[in-house]
């Protein structure tokens, strides 16, 4: 009988779907869902398809997958991945009859899909250089396998995105019968190309971790392996250059370097009703109008001048004008209100700001606020909060025709974790949030926008 590993990380809309089709192949006694601390109902829809569920001991899928083996109780062990719906219905059969009939001991599957940039500038390159005895398989990156546990727990398994190229070297070194088979047509996400650096690095690194070359330390195998690297980078940029793009800020503790309304708390006297209306209302809607209330009567020249003696972080004007370089669309996303956003947005040269509309009377705050439609929830809405800063951020990507793929997030507050979990890449920037820092891409904790210039290139 067969075990089904799916680790998993975010993937409440498809996760049942792939536990019921492993379930019902008739080789499979066993799923194992492994979660990777999933913030959504992950856990909860795998359970209802009757899957063992397990969290992982670590974030990553290297971990997850040896987790799951670990707990295994079959010989043969199939893996799949959680985001794919695509899947034939005899995928189990397809990854482990060879295994089965005691054919084959590990099996990679290919499909038929474009192979990626990083399959076809990075790993069969490198292979060839470093490992020119290894065997040529048609996808070496490809996630969905299966093979024997006996042999599974014999081999090391990378962290990032190095674990699917490692499993295949260490299998190969261990002189498993190694076969690859196809398993029909897969529609599965496509890294959007910021994330194709990290990926091309790490699959590189395994690589070079792993292989056995004998004449591989050399200076023209070096040489080899840096023109690969810049061939790979030349490629992302030039991909990056011809997308439309978008790049957004948080405001309060990631551009200013604290909370513009805390200061004003400060300078006028209330933050004691500041801190009972924050305690004691839930609602989002409720809880703006009544914030907004305490600064009635302030001039715009006041707020101005508060907001410009709050510290803005370090290399602000320089890492808009590199994202403008690049081909970004720039702009800030807040909770606070369009009137400092919007000075903001002047005195930076971003494109665009999206925050509450402070109503002002003659030049001085009236105590009213609206909220932007952009922040409520509509039929693209894609989290499950009335109010959310992500529902402002699809939005402004269909005005721009911009894919929500190609964004880029940058944000410190727990109000910034569905962006930071949907943008093409999340950034938290010295948040003092576990969860926040859980769910991004990269965790900056220095306060200078210097930080993210590697990211960016």
């Amino acid at each position: 009988m067969v075990t089904v590993i799916i680790p998993a990380l975010n993937e409440e809309k498809t996760i049942r779907q792939v536990v019921h089709l492993a379930n019902n192949s008739a080789h499979v006694s066993e799923v194992i869902v492994v979660d990777d601390k999933s913030m959504d109902n992950t856990v909860a829809e795998a359970r209802k398809e009757g899957a063992t569920v397990i969290t992982s001991t670590k974030l990553g899928k290297g971990a997850s997958m040896r987790d799951g083996i670990l707990l295994a109780k079959n010989e043969i062990i199939a893996f799949l991945d959680a985001d794919i719906i695509s899947y034939s219905k005899d995928v189990v059969e397809l990854l482990t009859e060879p295994i089965v009939k005691d054919k084959t001991d590990f099996v990679k599957s290919y499909f038929t899909r474009q192979a990626g940039r990083v399959t076809e500038l990075v790993a069969k390159p490198l292979l060839s250089i470093l490992y020119p005895s290894f065997p040529n398989f048609k996808q070496p990156l490809s996630g969905m396998i299966a093979g024997k546990k006996s042999l599974f727990s014999k081999i090391e398994f990378e962290e990032g995105y190095g674990v699917d190229i490692g499993i295949l070297i260490d299998m190969h070194n261990l002189g498993a019968r190694i076969t690859e088979v196809s398993i029909g047509n897969i529609e599965n996400r496509m890294q959007p190309l910021e994330q194709l650096g990290k990926m091309s690095r790490e699959v590189a690194r395994a690589i070079m971790k792993k292989s056995s070359s004998a004449d591989a330390k050399n200076l023209a195998t070096y040489e080899n392996i840096q023109i690969i690297r810049e061939q790979m980078e030349f490629a992302i940029r030039e991909g990056l250059m011809s997308l439309k793009k978008i790049a957004v800020f948080d405001m309060d503790n990631t551009i200013l370097r604290t909370s513009f309304i805390n200061t004003a708390a400060e300078k006028y006297g209330f933050k004691k009703q500041l801190v009972d209306i924050v305690t004691t209302n839930n609602n989002p809607f409720i809880r703006t109008k009544l914030i907004a209330a305490l600064l009635k009567g302030k001039s715009i020249g006041d707020l101005l001048e508060l907001t410009d003696s709050i510290a803005v972080t370090p290399s602000l004007e320089k890492i808009v004008t590199e994202l403008k370089k690049q081909g970004y669309i720039t702009g800030i996303i807040s909770d606070s209100y369009d009137c400092v956003t919007n000075h903001l947005k002047n005195k930076f040269g971003f494109d665009f700001t999206i925050s509450n509309e402070l109503e002002f009377s003659r030049s001085f705050t009236t105590g009213e606020v609206k909220i932007p439609s952009l922040f409520v929830s509509g039929e693209d809405s894609q989290c499950k909060h009335d109010y959310c800063k992500l529902n402002a951020l699809i939005k402004i990507c269909g005005q721009y025709k911009v894919d929500l793929k190609n964004t880029l997030m940058i944000g410190d507050g727990e109000n910034d974790i569905c962006c930071l979990k949907k943008a093409g890449i999340g950034i938290s920037f010295c948040s003092t949030s576990n969860l926040v820092d859980a769910v991004a891409d990269y965790v900056i904790k220095e306060p200078d926008f210097q930080q993210l210039v590697p990211i960016l290139n």
